[in-house]
């Protein structure tokens, strides 16, 4: 591990492996470059907040199509990265809470922000730093992250409390298969070369079976699955109910 890696992990403990956020250090000047070494999630980020944006309208009876449909809502991006939900969701209206683990990670997504105008509150934090604090929110989003925490269980029982009665949890990870481990693993980092080889440990993907039973065990019911698949001729993503290789998960906590 590098000596700038070790300083962003230094006060990576709790639900946050070490070892993943100094992965994530290493990249984390490539955030905002759509051909970059995040590029897949700038590809499905428009099929993402589709899906966030309607499930979380038809929640709180919200118009999705108004110009800002999500005002009000206090919404927790937890493990934001460079701020490539936070930012959209903030012009939708949403007060953003968005943190992680990685302190480079913060202060690219900040400096991000505010060359667009935005106001998000970004927090070098972990999710049970905010629940000892006593914060809860509307919605908390937990996308493209249970894959990479040493402890799921602990990871969302934290996640769920911070979510209010009432209120919404948006998940989003990868499934345990063994399409999955070709094409997402092995087809991403190895052929494709869309990420750096290592970025996952397929061990870590979490089947649907696990994560909405986890959440239910928190308190969280699921109440909407879906599918994300990659179209290689169009390179499209788009929603499907397949859910062999990257889902969407939507959840609710009850009054």
């Amino acid at each position: 591990m590098s000596a700038e890696a070790e300083k962003q992990t230094s006060k990576s403990t709790g639900t946050a492996s070490p070892e993943e956020v100094a992965r994530f250090v290493a990249m984390a000047e490539e955030w905002w470059d759509p051909k970059g070494k995040f590029r897949p999630l700038h590809k499905f980020n428009p099929i993402r907040l589709t899906f966030m944006r309607d499930s979380i309208c038809a929640h709180y009876n919200r118009d999705p199509q108004q110009p800002l449909p999500l005002k009000g809502l206090k919404i927790l991006d937890i493990g934001c990265g460079g701020g490539l939900l936070s930012e959209p969701l903030c012009r939708l209206g949403a007060e953003m809470t968005s943190i992680d683990a990685a302190e480079k990670n913060i202060s690219i997504a900040s400096v991000h922000a505010k060359e667009s105008g935005l106001k998000i509150g970004y927090r070098n934090a972990l999710p049970e730093q905010l629940l000892k604090e006593g914060a809860s929110f509307d919605v908390v989003l937990n996308m493209e992250v249970v894959e990479h925490v040493p402890d799921m269980h602990e990871f969302l029982q934290v996640c769920s409390d911070l979510v209010k009665p009432g209120g919404v949890m948006v998940g989003a990870t990868l499934n345990r298969t063994l399409k999955a481990l070709a094409l997402a693993k092995f087809g991403a980092e190895y052929v494709l070369r869309w990420l750096p080889a290592g970025t996952h440990d397929w061990n870590k993907f979490v089947k649907p079976s696990e994560f909405v039973g986890a959440l239910r065990n928190n308190g969280i019911t699921v109440t909407s699955l879906k599918g994300m698949s990659f179209n290689p001729l169009r390179d499209t993503w788009s929603l499907t109910d397949n859910l062999e290789m990257n889902y969407l998960l939507f959840g609710t906590k009850a009054l």
